[in-house]
């Protein structure tokens, strides 16, 4: 009888551990990663409308922002987002042919400010991005994608 009282509150301790670890994993997730899914045709042939995709904002997990990630900027309305690929950093010179539409090549060569992205869809035709509204501030990203195709 003793023997299977002591079965019974370890099957209990490691029932009640595993609960625990599960949702500690799945607060993490939650903290961490995000899905979206594509709406649009900016980011063709890379991403397709309708695709999902997995964003993670822990960058001591998934690495810093580099020129040619994917992220997801936050929109000015809450629960708008843009996902576009980040072109040049504070401090790097963008060529001519992607500068703002507003910007003059008078006032000699365009660099992206300290603090901020310079984004560019990767179908440039119909992309609204960094030419139409200028760079984004860092802050305004959500993170960068990490798995492409998540379904």
């Amino acid at each position: 009888m003793e023997k299977e009282n002591t079965n019974k509150k370890s099957l209990i301790t490691l029932g009640t551990s595993s609960l625990l670890l599960l949702l500690g994993f799945v607060y993490f997730f939650n903290l961490n990663f995000k899905t979206i899914q594509v709406q649009g045709e900016s980011m063709e042939p890379t991403f397709l409308n309708g695709n999902r995709l997995l964003a993670s904002n822990a960058y001591w997990l998934v690495g810093k922002i580099h020129a040619g990630d994917v992220v997801v900027i936050g929109g000015e309305e809450p629960g708008e987002y843009y996902i576009k690929r980040v072109y040049k950093l504070g401090g790097e010179k963008v060529d001519w042919l992607n500068i703002p539409q507003d910007y003059s090549l008078a006032e000699g060569d365009y660099t992206v400010p300290q603090g901020m992205v310079y984004v560019l869809g990767d179908n440039r035709d119909v992309s609204e991005d960094s030419r139409r509204f200028g760079p984004v501030e860092s802050e305004r990203i959500l993170g960068k994608i990490v798995l492409k195709r998540w379904l």
